[in-house]
């Protein structure tokens, strides 16, 4: 592992602290933890990464194409629009 080749552990603390000090934390440089981020990846992985946005993205046209074609259809139109005047047209 590259993060072992250059003495950083993945296991070292690399979050950054909000007490003042000097830029030097843990033994590491601002630069070394920032290299260790790099090489390691973040510890959190909350929530979708940009290809995951990109799929659903596309998922989501794909769907309201397809839905877009039904619904503009002879047969589902004329079903609709006869749904919709008989649901105007009735008496309360």
């Amino acid at each position: 592992m590259i993060a072992s080749s250059c003495g950083i552990r993945p296991d070292h603390d690399l979050r950054p602290r909000r007490s003042g000090g000097s830029a030097k934390r843990n033994g590491l440089t601002m630069s070394a933890r920032l290299w260790a981020r790099i090489v390691t990846g973040w510890r959190d992985d909350a929530g979708m990464s940009t290809v995951e946005y990109a799929i659903g993205t596309i998922a989501a046209a794909a769907f309201a194409a397809v839905l877009y074609a039904v619904v503009t259809s002879g047969g589902v139109s004329s079903a609709l629009t006869s749904l919709v005047e008989r649901a105007l047209s009735v008496r309360f």
